[in-house]
């Protein structure tokens, strides 16, 4: 009767749990489709050619966003270029080849931090060094090189997550069939961790299209529409830079949606190739 009536509480608790496990997985669900549809409902009627193709003017009074979608997409372009190699570089020296494991630790710890740490923090930073110190000046090569010191841990810590996940079978299989330290990491490891690193350029891409904090210091509201080379040395606002301008500064409320409802397609579409190029690398 003891054990009938335990199980019998043991069956009510797992339901329970269960019940509580789905019910929370339904409210983060509904949330995420709450806030996604109120602002395609609200931002997508507002999305017009006009909008999408033009600069801003105060002379004719129109409302553009080309050079924020520009600048978006090149600040996007020039941290990816430099975090993508000192992140996974980082990550493969910390788990193949460095031997101090108190400085690892140490490193590994440091990260950590540093990925807690507000992006307004590393505006401020970005504003001393690259900006007055490196002389860049307000542009969007300080906002990118910005960006790469705050999207840097992230990149790291989930491509040596990564990296560990590899079974160590198949490292040692390849070195005893001959190959050197660094051909078995470029053809056995990182082929096996790409899932690893696609989740990482993933994440640093939201962060860098999320960014308005940090770039609001370094990068400043330019809104000239520029080459992918002048504008790196010229003042740029980004999407998320322009959303805060037209919703606190201008009350453009309905232009604020429309932007908002831009960057989520436009994350989306990203997010989308970064998983394509990680599938088609898996393949090969």
């Amino acid at each position: 009767m003891e054990m009938k009536r335990l199980s019998g509480r043991r069956r009510v608790y797992d339901k329970s749990l269960r019940f509580l496990l789905y019910l929370c997985a339904f409210l983060t669900c509904a949330l995420l489709v709450v806030i996604i549809g109120y602002i395609f409902v609200r931002g997508l009627p507002n999305v017009t050619w006009q909008l999408l193709s033009t600069k801003p003017s105060h002379i004719k009074g129109t409302i553009g966003i080309l050079p924020n979608i520009l600048n978006t997409l090149y600040i996007i372009l020039i941290t990816l270029i430099i975090v993508l190699p000192l992140g996974v570089g980082a990550a493969v020296y910390l788990t193949e080849y460095a031997r101090n494991r108190k400085l690892v630790s140490a490193i590994e710890f440091a990260t950590e931090t540093l990925t807690g740490i507000p992006s307004i923090i590393y505006g401020l930073v970005g504003m001393l060094f690259f900006v007055q110190f490196c002389s860049l000046g307000t542009s969007l090569l300080a906002g990118g090189l910005t960006l790469v010191v705050m999207t840097l841990p992230t990149i790291i810590r989930t491509t040596q997550e990564s990296l560990k996940t590899v079974p160590q079978s198949y490292r040692e299989g390849a070195l005893g069939l001959g190959a050197g330290k660094w051909h078995m990491i470029r053809t056995i490891v990182l082929p096996s961790s790409v899932d690893g690193i696609v989740t990482g350029c993933i994440l640093a891409i939201g962060r860098v299209v999320g960014e308005s904090a940090a770039l609001l210091f370094t990068a400043g509201m330019g809104l000239t529409i520029n080459g992918f080379f002048e504008a790196m040395g010229s003042s740029g606002a980004t999407l998320t830079v322009s959303l805060y301008m037209y919703a606190m500064e201008r009350g453009e409320i309905d232009v604020a949606f429309a932007i908002a409802a831009i960057l989520m397609i436009l994350t989306l579409i990203i997010n989308l190739a970064a998983k394509l190029v990680g599938s088609k690398l898996r393949k090969k």
